[in-house]
Formats: structure tokens, sequence, C-alpha cells
């Protein structure tokens, strides 16, 4: 009779559906929120979830452990055959405990809370995975600095002389005797991204998603963190370190790109909205809160701040009558940066077909 493997997995909203992915008994509450959640995108859980086990042969059934914190991982470690982890460190200590592990998967790229001279060591092996969505919210941000940098949040579908006059604009064909009829709704303000600086706060797996397809456009990264990169992933990802003074003060586009922690809640605060360079602008595919909501509102009824892309937002659902509404070049969109669905539940097949693989692969 088959051994179920155990797997370790970091309790956290999304590596730990893997329980339920890899759990022989059915759950059926469990699956049917898993099925709700994810129907908009994949409207058939179960057909979906054959396929991600068919593609990770020998994984299914496990018997996977939740581990919620640095001391629940050691404890949950001796047996485990594998580890999946996004923040819980696998260090010496860890190791010590964990007599028969083979494979550590880490849930994302950044390897920095993982000891691979270590790993190296017990010949454990150490997997990756470039999410998807982390690239889906990348592409939303840039999405929002284009957005408001060509203003097509204000100008979009309005084809008539009433539609733009209706908006506060003053359209008029130019005399093409002399000139071309270019911008006849003579719509000004408008920005370049190429040659801007966009300052990251926080270049983890999210901020060098952003830092990569910024480059592409030509733009200067800047960035501020608690532990500055070596050079050599400084240069890898074309950014530069600033302190956070520095970076406030020198960008045209302020991304924090940051976990909410009791740390990071309110880290943007009136003093550092005060901070930024006037007629730069906000973006934040986040969580709200890293950004104090009173200050927010006040920077941009001052014209401190140029404008404000937000994804997540301070209540979920929204009101139609908040006030970070009025503003005409403010954009707000309901935590949908990191969709489609498919984003997240084919990093998490991919999880299981590399464990499957590695484990394959040791026994």
């Amino acid at each position: 009779m088959k051994v179920k493997p155990v797997i370790v997995v970091e309790n956290d909203p999304f590596p730990r559906l893997l329980q339920a992915f890899l759990d022989p008994v059915d759950n059926p509450e469990r699956s049917a929120a898993i099925a709700d959640f994810i129907a908009h995108d994949i409207p058939d859980y179960k057909a979906w979830l054959a396929d991600a086990r068919a593609q990770a042969p020998g994984l299914f059934p496990a018997e996977v452990r939740l581990a919620s914190s640095q001391q629940d991982l050691r404890a949950l470690l001796p047996g485990a055959r594998a580890v999946v982890t996004e923040s819980l460190s696998i260090g010496a200590d860890e190791l010590r405990v964990a007599d028969k592990l083979v494979a550590v998967q880490k849930y994302g790229t950044v390897l920095r809370n993982i000891d691979l001279a270590a790993c190296a060591a017990r010949n454990i092996r150490v997997l990756t995975v470039r999410r998807r969505a982390n690239m889906a919210c990348a592409e939303y941000a840039l999405g929002l600095m284009l957005t408001l940098a060509k203003k097509l949040n204000q100008t979009a579908n309005l084809l008539s002389i009433d539609q733009l006059s209706a908006a506060g604009f003053q359209p008029r064909n130019f005399d093409r005797r002399y000139t071309s009829n270019s911008n006849w709704p003579r719509i000004s303000g408008m920005r370049m991204l190429q040659g801007a600086t966009v300052g990251i706060i926080g270049l983890g797996e999210l901020g060098r998603e952003l830092a990569t397809r910024a480059h592409a456009f030509g733009m200067r990264i800047i960035y501020h963190q608690r532990s500055r990169l070596p050079a050599t992933e400084e240069d890898a990802w074309h950014a530069s370190y600033a302190t956070l003074d520095a970076l406030l003060a020198n960008s045209d586009w302020v991304c924090p790109m940051l976990p909410l922690t009791p740390a990071t809640r309110g880290l943007v605060d009136e003093r550092r909205l005060a901070q930024m360079k006037r007629g730069a602008y906000l973006i934040n595919v986040s969580r709200a809160e890293i950004v104090d909501r009173h200050a927010l509102h006040k920077a941009l009824r001052s014209g401190h701040l140029a404008g404000l892309g937000l994804d997540t937002f301070y209540e979920e659902p929204g009101r139609a009558d908040d006030p970070l509404l009025q503003f005409k070049n403010v954009i707000i969109t309901m935590r949908i940066a990191a969709q489609p669905r498919f984003n997240a539940f084919g990093d998490l097949a991919e999880v299981m077909s590399g464990l499957a693989h590695a484990l394959e692969g040791a026994a």
C-alpha cells in the first residue's frame, strides 16, 4: 500500500489550498467554497482539480500539515517529505528536525528566507515558481499608470463636441492648412512614462515584476526596502537604492509593493505624502491600508498629488458616495489586479507538478 507523502504548507490564503487539493477526504463545504471562489474563471472546479492531480502523479493523496508560524513549522517538519513556504524560513534549525525532507518549494522566486547552502549540504532540492498573479498585478499597476498618464479615464468614448464640452474640454479643430489635427479635443496635461522615475517601495516578488515592465517602458527605477539588495541584483532589476525620503522626493510615480503588516499599515501617512514631489502619482495595487485614508484625501484635495490608482479599497465592498470618487484623477477598482483566477490556480498546479517530480526523483 502506497504511503501518503507528508507535506508541510505555510498557512497563507493561497498555499493552504494545497491541503484541499491533496486531501483524500472531501470536505463538501470547503469544496463548495473553492468552487464558488473560482467559478467566474474556472466553471468546473472538479475537472480542474482532476487535471491538476493528473499532472502531479503520485502526489495525491497526501497528508498536508498547515504551519501558521515558525514554531508550527518546526513542530510539523519531522516526517515531512516536502515543505511549501512563502515567508517562513527554512534554515539549519528547521532542517535539523526535517529528517525525511527532500524538497523545499518557495511560493515565489525570492529565496532570502531559505538557506540554500544548508539545503545543498543535505541534497534537498529547492524549487521556485514565478507567480502569474504577481505578473498580473504588475501589469495592472502599469495599466493604471498609463491610464492616468494618458487621461484615458477622463477621455475614453468621448467622441462628439457635446460630450467633450460636457466633460470640461474645449474641443475645436486646428487650422489644417498649416498643422495636423492631432489632439483636436485639446486635452492638456498628458504625460509620458518614458524617462519618468518610478519609486518602488519593496523590491520583492511583486516589485521586481513591476521593475521588469517599467524598464521596458524606459523608466528610471529607484527602490527602498529595509535591506538593500546586492549590487548584482540591483543591476538585474535596473534599480537604484534610495532612502524612503529620497524616493518620495524624486519619484514621478510612487508604488508601494508591500504586504499589509503592523509595520506597513499607514506607512504612507500625511508626512510622507507631503514629501512626495508635487504633481507625482500614487499607484497602489497592494493593500489600501498601507496609505492613510484621511491623508490621501487631503493630498488629492490640495492638488499635491496628481492622481491615484488604487486596486484594493478600505472596505469591501465600498460605497458609491465615497469622497475619493469625487476626483477625476482617481481610479479605484475592487481587488482585481491579480486576475484572472487561473493565474493563482496555475501557480498552485505548477507547485504540485514540481513537487511530484521532486519526490519521484528522490524515491
